[in-house]
């Protein structure tokens, strides 16, 4: 039985799918891996699905389904896929160009004698990918293997020693988001692998829910070449319990 039974699906305009993804779920995964990708096209192409199920298929079924980008599975929120090649396509250029502005949530837990700033933030770091683990570090400098990430924030609202901080990633590195806020000293809640994890614990925490939430994304629309915001929900889960009405009150003041 499925654990996701199903993606909300926000809208589906000119070719562009905005839907909202659950902390937990892969972006997209081998055949037989419940995935964003595999629950989409159960979705869409129902008969097809099945039909390839009854046959022992080995290959996603359906029509075209592009993804011209990813979250990581502990990550919820808002994703665009494509359903035309024409949308894949500019959908691609605009994330290559970073033409794209994304917006995420982070409640972060400040360690012991770091003070966090109430200015907005700029955090610029050279990362690099860990050999032969699935997550990235922080390098002292360049060394030919760094690739420099570059965020703006600021802090949207604190209670309890917690804050809730918007974050907009001006570069897009893997998990460059969780490896910066561990770095400047406020991980993020739930995330375990870029807080003091040993090696012989990645494989168990690396894929579990984290406070980090994809609140909304800005792009061009392919056909009509005007700027759409897709947003998506704060997650109903037990990390955004206590911040729901919060960060709802703070939106609407704003608005």
């Amino acid at each position: 039985m499925s654990f996701f039974r199903k993606i909300i699906v926000l809208f589906e305009t000119n070719g562009v799918l905005a839907v909202c993804k659950p902390a937990g779920l892969p972006t997209q995964a081998p055949w037989g891996i419940e995935s964003v990708e595999s629950l989409i096209r159960r979705q869409k192409f129902q008969s097809l699905f099945k039909e390839s199920i009854a046959t022992g298929g080995k290959r996603h079924p359906g029509g075209f389904l592009g993804v011209p980008h990813r979250l990581d599975r502990a990550v919820s929120g808002i994703m665009l896929l494509a359903s035309t090649p024409r949308a894949a396509r500019q959908l691609s250029r605009q994330f290559e160009r970073r033409e794209i502005r994304k917006t995420y949530i982070a409640i972060v837990k400040p360690r012991m004698g770091e003070a966090i700033k109430v200015e907005p933030f700029f955090w610029q770091d050279e990362i690099r990918k860990v050999p032969n683990e699935p997550r990235v570090e922080i390098a002292k400098s360049s060394d030919g293997n760094t690739k420099l990430a570059q965020t703006r924030g600021r802090v949207l609202a604190s209670h309890g020693g917690f804050h809730a901080l918007e974050l907009h990633p001006e570069t897009g590195r893997m998990h460059q988001l969780r490896v910066q806020a561990a770095r400047h000293g406020m991980p993020i809640v739930g995330d375990s692998l870029y807080d003091n994890v040993s090696a012989e614990d990645i494989d168990t925490i690396r894929n579990r829910p984290i406070a980090l939430h994809a609140r909304s994304i800005e792009y061009v629309d392919p056909e009509s070449n005007q700027s759409v915001i897709a947003r998506a929900p704060i997650p109903d889960i037990s990390l955004w319990n206590s911040w729901h009405h919060t960060l709802s009150t703070q939106e609407h003041e704003q608005s």
